[in-house]
């Protein structure tokens, strides 16, 4: 399965810490993110991740690409709700694009543990269909 990882500056450091506690379960499946948040987790977890531009430089946009065009099977974004960031209209059409194709969204620490707990019972193994 292809999943997509974005977290906002003040989040960075807990989606590290999320991929190093799931490092097993991910390292099954393709991981894209934007720029910044790619590389912080590869340095600390060895996972091959595929890079797209920072964030508010493009990679929001380049991830939402891929979620028109089916490609992405699930979205981790971990953000800050009580931050204004210059590119709320690229988050926001990331959370549109998601709920417009069927993508399961986690928007925070308890929902990623639950989804990513989900992929590796094979609660997810439906969005194969959607690919075909």
């Amino acid at each position: 399965m292809n999943i997509g990882l974005i977290a906002h500056d003040s989040k960075k450091k807990l989606m590290q810490n999320f991929c190093i506690a799931y490092r097993g379960i991910l390292s099954h499946h393709e991981i894209y993110a934007t720029g910044t948040t790619g590389r912080m987790v590869e340095d600390v977890t060895n996972l091959t991740v595929h890079k797209f531009l920072a964030g508010h430089t493009g990679g929001a946009n380049q991830l939402g690409s891929m979620i028109e065009g089916n490609e992405l099977d699930m979205m981790i974004f971990l953000r800050d709700p009580q931050t204004k960031k210059l590119n709320d209209v690229d988050i926001s059409k990331i959370f549109t694009l998601c709920d417009l194709h069927n993508i399961p969204l986690a928007t925070n620490l308890a929902s990623a543990e639950l989804m990513v707990k989900a992929l590796d019972r094979g609660d997810l193994d439906w969005r194969e269909l959607f690919k075909h």
